[in-house]
C-alpha cells in the first residue's frame, strides 16, 4: 500500500531540506543489509572489504533488521537544523529519552522472531539508557570508519542535489519540486504519495510542522518515510549525481582549456562537476589551499564559478558559462 501524506498550507510553507551526517551513517548501515542498494557502491564496498570484516558492530546490527524491518528512529532522527555537525547529532542521540528509546528498540526487535527474548535483546531493553550510549559509541565508530574519509564528496553530492531542487522550486514552484523528487513519489494537489517505501504502518501524517526532505546517497532505489512521533515527518530520497560519488581521480582538462586558463585553473574548473570546498580540491590536486583559493577567486571573478556558504564550508560550483567552457574545450 502506498503512503499518502496530506499536506496542509502550514506544511507547504515549512517544507525544508537538510543534510545529516548521522542519518547518512545509518543509511549506509542499512545499505549494507540490503543488497538491492549495492549497485552504485560496489567499488566503495570492495575498497572497504577488510575494514568491514574487522568492524564489530554486533550490538548495532540488532537494530538494523533485514528489508521490511524497522530501525529505531532515534538512531538517525530528522535534524532540527539544515547542516548539523556529526558531533552535535551524536550528542543529541546520546540525550535520547530512555523510555522513547526502549519503545523504539522493542518495535525493532519484534521484526525478527525471537530476538526480543534473546539474551542480547533482553539486555538492550532492560537498560535502555546504557544501550543508547553503547549504540551512540558504535555509530560514532561507524561514522569515522565508513563515512568520514569520504564525507566531503558525499556532502558535495547532497549539496548539489539540494541546489538543483531549490532552483526547480524557484523556477516552477512546489509542483516542480515535489513532482520531480523521484519516480516513486507522486504529487497531486496537496497529496504526496510514496509508492515505494518500506515500513510505514506507523508513519505519522503531516501536522503543520512541515515536511523535511533529505537526499541520500545510500537510499537508492528506495524512497523512505517511516518516522513516528515525536520526530518530524520526513522523506528520504536518492540524491542526483550519486553515480559520480566514488570517482577518485579528477578529470583531465582539454589542452585547449589549459592553454586558455592555465593548467591548474583548467584542472580545477574541470573538476567542479560537483560543488567542492577549497581544502577538498587542494587535497585532490596536490596544491596548497592558498593556491587553490587564489585560482578559485580568479575563476569566480571571471564568472565561471559561484560560491556559497553551507554550514562551516564554502562550496564552489561552475556557472552555466563555466559548464559551457568545459564542454566546449
Amino acid at each position: 500500500m502506498p503512503l499518502t501524506l496530506h499536506l496542509a498550507a502550514a506544511d507547504l510553507t515549512r517544507c525544508r531540506f537538510a543534510i545529516s551526517p548521522l542519518c547518512q551513517t545509518h543509511e549506509a548501515l542499512r545499505m549494507l543489509r540490503r543488497p538491492a542498494r549495492h549497485g552504485y557502491h560496489r567499488a566503495w564496498l570492495r575498497r572497504l572489504g577488510r575494514t568491514l570484516t574487522g568492524l564489530d558492530l554486533s550490538d548495532l546490527w540488532l537494530f538494523v533488521p533485514r528489508p521490511g524491518g524497522y530501525t529505531p528512529d532515534f538512531l538517525g532522527p530528522p535534524p532540527d537544523e539544515p547542516y548539523p555537525s556529526i558531533d552535535d547529532e551524536l550528542a543529541r542521540m546520546r540525550a535520547t529519552d530512555p523510555e522513547l528509546a526502549r519503545e523504539e528498540m522493542a518495535r525493532s526487535l519484534a521484526c525478527t522472531p525471537g530476538l526480543a527474548a534473546s539474551p542480547q535483546g533482553r539486555a538492550a531493553l532492560d537498560d535502555p539508557a546504557r544501550t543508547v550510549r553503547r549504540l551512540a559509541d558504535l555509530t560514532e565508530l561507524a561514522w569515522h570508519t565508513l563515512l568520514a574519509p569520504d564525507w566531503p564528496r558525499h556532502r558535495a553530492v547532497l549539496a548539489a542535489d539540494i541546489a538543483h531542487r531549490s532552483r526547480q522550486a524557484a523556477d516552477g514552484g512546489l509542483d516542480a519540486l515535489l513532482g520531480g523528487l523521484h519516480p516513486a513519489i507522486g504529487w497531486t494537489g496537496r497529496r504526496l504519495v510514496l509508492h515505494r517505501t518500506g515500513d510505514h504502518a506507523e508513519a505519522q501524517r503531516p501536522d503543520g510542522r512541515g515536511i523535511l526532505l533529505m537526499p541520500s546517497v545510500f537510499a537508492w532505489p528506495d524512497v523512505i518515510s517511516g518516522f513516528a512521533r515525536p520526530w518530524q515527518p520526513t522523506v528520504i530520497y536518492p540524491a542526483r549525481g550519486m553515480g559520480r560519488l566514488h570517482t577518485t581521480s579528477a578529470p583531465r582538462p582539454s589542452e585547449a582549456l589549459a592553454r586558455l586558463l592555465g593548467a591548474q585553473r583548467a584542472a580545477l574548473l574541470s573538476d567542479l562537476t560537483l560543488p567542492a570546498a577549497t581544502t577538498e580540491l587542494a587535497a585532490r590536486h596536490g596544491l596548497a589551499p592558498s593556491t587553490v583559493s587564489s585560482h578559485l577567486t580568479a575563476l569566480r571573478t571571471a564568472g565561471l564559478l559561484v560560491s556559497r556558504r553551507q554550514g562551516y564550508f564554502v562550496l564552489y560550483e561552475r556557472t552555466a558559462l563555466g559548464d559551457g567552457l568545459v564542454a566546449g574545450g
